[in-house]
Parts: C-alpha cells; sequence; structure tokens
C-alpha cells in the first residue's frame, strides 16, 4: 500500500491530508490478484501547491471531481474485506499514520487501523543490505536490478513498485518485526535531542540519569508537564543508554 498526501511548503496547524490511495493484493504465492486506486478531494488547501502537482502529477482536475476520504475510506475498506486475512506492506511508516490521523479528523472509527499489522518494508531492505541510511522504492528497484513501471510518487505505482521489492526479498525478510501503528508524543527534533545528549553524558562519563538528563537538557526546552510526552522520551533516552557496552538497564537507573 501507498499514499500520497498534499504536503505544504510553510507552516500551519492544518493537517496535510491523504488524496491518493493505491494498493496491489498479494496471495499467499506472492502473485498479484487485484488493485485498488483512488484519488482523495482535501477538505483543506483544496487547490494543489505547486511543489504536490509537479511532484505526483496529479491533475488538479481530478481532484476537484474527487470523492472524500469518507467515502473513499468506505471503498478501501471494502476491497480489503475481500482477504480473509492481510499484512500491509508499506515503505516507511508514513502511510498508517497519515490514515490513521484523517480517520479521526472526520471523526470515523480508528480501530481496525489501530490494531491491523503492517511489514516496513524499507526497514527490511536497510537490515537486508546492511545500509546505515534509507532509501526510496526506486532506489531499491535499481539496486535490486528491477524495471520500475509506472510514475513515482503516484500511489498506485509505488505500491506496484513495493510489491516488486517485496517479491524479490521475501525470503530475506523477518516477518517477527512486523508492527502495528502507535501514537507518538515526540517530534523528530525532541528524539534527536534524547540521542544527543544521552551520547554526550556517555562521551563525558557521566552516569545517565533521567533526572540529570531532564535538569541539564530538557529544561526549557520540552514541556514538562506533558506527562505522556515526557514518558515516550524516558523510554528513548533508556533505549539510547542501554546501546552504550560499559551500560544496561541494571547499571542505569
Amino acid at each position: 500500500m501507498d499514499i500520497e498526501f498534499n504536503g505544504r511548503k510553510f507552516a500551519s496547524d492544518l493537517p496535510m491530508e491523504v488524496i491518493e490511495i493505491g494498493a496491489v493484493r498479494l496471495d499467499s504465492s506472492l502473485q498479484q490478484k487485484d488493485e485498488f486506486s483512488a484519488l482523495i478531494k482535501p477538505v483543506y488547501f483544496s487547490k494543489l501547491n505547486s511543489f504536490i502537482k509537479q511532484k505526483t502529477g496529479i491533475p488538479q482536475e481530478e481532484i476537484d471531481q474527487a470523492s472524500g476520504f469518507t467515502k473513499v475510506m468506505f471503498d478501501f475498506m471494502e476491497w480489503l474485506n475481500q482477504s480473509e486475512s492481510l499484512l500491509f506492506v508499506t515503505w516507511g511508516g508514513e502511510d498508517l499514520k497519515r490514515i490513521v490521523y484523517d480517520t479521526r479528523m472526520h471523526k470515523l472509527d480508528d480501530a481496525f487501523w489501530m490494531n491491523v499489522q503492517y511489514y516496513d518494508l524499507l526497514k527490511g531492505f536497510v537490515r537486508y543490505k546492511n545500509l546505515k541510511n534509507d532509501v526510496s522504492v526506486e532506489s531499491a528497484l535499481i539496486d535490486l536490478d528491477i524495471s520500475a513501471h509506472g510514475l513515482a510518487h503516484r500511489a498506485l505505482d509505488d505500491a506496484r513498485m513495493t510489491s516488486d521489492v517485496f517479491r524479490r526479498i521475501f525470503n530475506e525478510l523477518d516477518f517477527e518485526l512486523k508492527q502495528q501503528f502507535k501514537d507518538s508524543y515526540t517530534n523528530a527534533k525532541e528524539r534527536r535531542l534524547v540521542k544527543n545528549a544521552a551520547q554526550a553524558m556517555i562521551n563525558q562519563k557521566i552516569t545517565p540519569k533521567w533526572e540529570l538528563f531532564i535538569e541539564h537538557y530538557l529544561t526549557g526546552k520540552v514541556a514538562l508537564t506533558d506527562l505522556k510526552k515526557l514518558a515516550e522520551l524516558e523510554a528513548y533516552f533508556m533505549a539510547e543508554i542501554t546501546k552504550a557496552p560499559q551500560f544496561s538497564s541494571e547499571k542505569v537507573v
């Protein structure tokens, strides 16, 4: 499965809505059975900006005539229900997140999306190739010497490309690493702060205790009244320090 969403080049509190969903259904022998593709008319920013139009090639006229999120998701769920069981395969974790956010924005039940399992093929490919950085699905196709068909950044074409990579490296994938969507209360900047601070404390031979981290790194930078955010940051902090061989969860409290 792949989605496209109406990202923007300026700051706004308004959501970046899903504008296209594409999916390819494979059976247990990895043979393609059928496909799903639909554009979605956004509630906000109904006019696609030039960046999105250039990136996706989606015509404004087709977006104007598209159904809304609720109708498309009803159709998508009907298509999904043709399978007795399923595992979503995505290139990265953004697809599920955007669907959950839009489901909530439209005041729809998110229970299905919170419980469904998915496999992040990007992470699987990175592990298989022992890479340090993420790559695009197009780069993965080139690396695997698979001919690409269609256009990048169109949901159905990207879903097809993802399925091609999936077939090629299927036997190398660890499906114990499948996931479920989890709400995140921190952002990338805050998580980088945790990683850099934990490493700095370790390098300075300071026992990396959570209380010291709050005092010297978080105070004045992150709202300490948000208990969910603090709990998530503490989990990231403990994960970072236990990566260092001289520390373990038993030694550090």
